[in-house]
C-alpha cells in the first residue's frame, strides 16, 4: 500500500491548485493522509479524485473542513498497521513518549503542525510529519510523505522534496 501524506497546505493562501510536483505522486497513491490545515475543504475534493483521503482538524481549519468529515484526531489500521493522526503533536522535547501515551495502539502517528519534515522513532512508535508542500516557512523545500506498508509493516517512509 502507497500513502501519500500531507500537511499544512493553507489554501488558498498558499495551495492554489494541487501542484504538479505533488500530482505526481498522489497519481500513485493508494491513499493519501492530510495532517490538517488544509483550510478549505475543497482541497480535500480535490485530493479525493486522486485517491481516498483521511484528513484531520488542524488550528487553522473551519467548520467546512470539519463537515468534510476530518475529525480532530484518528485511529485506524492501514494494511493490518495501526495509526493514528493528529494534527498538533506538541512540543518536540517528549513528542514520541506522548503520543504513545495518546495512542497506546498506534505503532505511527502522523502529525503536521510545525511545517517542519520528522520521521523519528521512540518510545515504541514512530513519528511523521511530511512537513508542507507548500508553505515551508525556514525549510530549504516543500516537502510530502511516502509510505509503503505491506501487511502490518512499515516497508519504508520518506520525506520527499517537492519545491
Amino acid at each position: 500500500m502507497r500513502v501519500v501524506v500531507l500537511s499544512d497546505t493553507h489554501a488558498p493562501r498558499r495551495w492554489h491548485g494541487c501542484p504538479e510536483a505533488v500530482a505526481e505522486h498522489l497519481r500513485a497513491a493508494d491513499l493519501i493522509l492530510h495532517a490538517g490545515d488544509v483550510c478549505t475543504a475543497s482541497v480535500l475534493d480535490e485530493l479525493a479524485a486522486f485517491a481516498p483521503v483521511r484528513a484531520v482538524l488542524g488550528n487553522n481549519d473551519g467548520p467546512d473542513v470539519e463537515a468534510w468529515g476530518a475529525p480532530e484526531t484518528l485511529e485506524f489500521e492501514l494494511d493490518g498497521l495501526p495509526v493514528a493522526m493528529v494534527h498538533d503533536a506538541g512540543p518536540s522535547a517528549g513528542r514520541t513518549a506522548r503520543m504513545h501515551r495518546w495512542f497506546p495502539e498506534a505503532r505511527l502517528v502522523v502529525f503536521g503542525h510545525s511545517h517542519i519534515p520528522l520521521d523519528e522513532t521512540g518510545d515504541s512508535v514512530r513519528i511523521f510529519n511530511p512537513g508542507s508542500p507548500t508553505d515551508r516557512r525556514r525549510q530549504p523545500r516543500g516537502t510530502l510523505g511516502i509510505l509503503e506498508i505491506e501487511r502490518g509493516a512499515l516497508l519504508s517512509a520518506a520525506i520527499v522534496p517537492v519545491t
